[in-house]
């Protein structure tokens, strides 16, 4: 098969794809619920949630539930429940029975804890047997590095199936969102290379995986651009992507030539950098 016959083969295959659910997964409207008494800082973390630290512009007007306790009802709907409690003015009984309440009802109940200082050390060790109901973070809202650092990696951690939705509303989450995307999507890349690889050398199979491996991976990076690009706010079409996603089959078809070679210059051995170009290959795609 030539060179170009390959490439509209991948491109037929990358087209046919349907994009429609990942599209709704990025469109559905993450609720997000910020409980708590006036000084807890509930309008801070609002406003930090509606900014990238990493990038100034990218700010959203995206619409949460800022409540306290007599307006707690307007929780019950929300899909993440951040409940704030202020360090000056600990108190919380009647928080954590509404917490205790959500919990058991299923939803996702955060507890922040606000220092509102410039350090965020974990000073209070009873607090988290106090909130047994619920993830509980220690530091300050108003502290983009502690939230990067400590407060979005274990709300994503929580949160699997709604990756796609918070990163486009909200930019906090976005960075390191798109970080464990191309991260995920390179594992599994080139995991996929190595089990191909190794059945590359039996003679019989070598031919029909030399061209299948070339379209599996290439869709996989044509979803992951697809899926960067929702993420940060761009367009829903996928036709908007024609560009990139060119871009990508042209760039997959030379890193494909080169792992190709890897095998025959190297046997056996040159599965191992075969693998690394599958792993980097995809992990530049996403970068750029």
């Amino acid at each position: 098969m030539s060179a170009f016959q390959e490439i509209a083969n991948i491109w037929r295959n990358v087209r046919e794809v349907d994009l429609r659910p990942i599209r709704q997964q990025a469109l559905y409207q993450v609720k997000i619920a910020l409980v708590g008494e006036p000084g807890s800082g509930r309008y801070v973390l609002a406003e930090q949630f509606r900014r990238d630290p990493k990038r100034a512009g990218s700010i959203t007007q995206t619409p949460m539930i800022v409540a306290d306790q007599s307006t707690s009802h307007l929780a019950d709907e929300a899909d993440l429940i951040f409940v704030l409690v202020s360090a000056a003015a600990p108190g919380g009984n009647s928080l954590r029975s509404l917490a205790s309440r959500w919990h058991t009802a299923g939803k996702k109940v955060f507890v922040f804890y606000n220092t509102s200082s410039g350090s965020y050390q974990h000073q209070y060790e009873d607090f988290d047997a106090f909130w047994t109901a619920a993830h509980v973070f220690t530091g300050p809202v108003d502290n983009a590095d502690y939230l990067i650092d400590e407060f979005v990696p274990l709300v994503l951690e929580h949160v699997p199936d709604l990756l796609l939705s918070l990163g486009r509303h909200f930019p906090l989450f976005r960075v390191p969102i798109a970080e464990q995307l191309i991260n995920d999507t390179s594992f599994s890349n080139a995991a996929y290379i190595l089990s191909t690889s190794l059945a590359e050398m039996v003679p019989v199979l070598g031919v029909p995986v030399n061209i299948a491996d070339m379209i599996v991976l290439t869709k996989s990076q044509a979803f992951l651009v697809y899926r960067l690009g929702l993420l940060v706010g761009f367009s829903t079409r996928w036709q908007d992507y024609v560009s990139e996603f060119s871009g990508v089959i042209g760039s997959g078809f030379v890193w494909r030539q080169l792992a190709r070679g890897l095998v025959g210059l190297i046997p056996v051995v040159g599965v191992v950098p075969k693998v690394a170009v599958a792993y980097d290959g995809t992990f530049v795609v996403g970068h750029v």
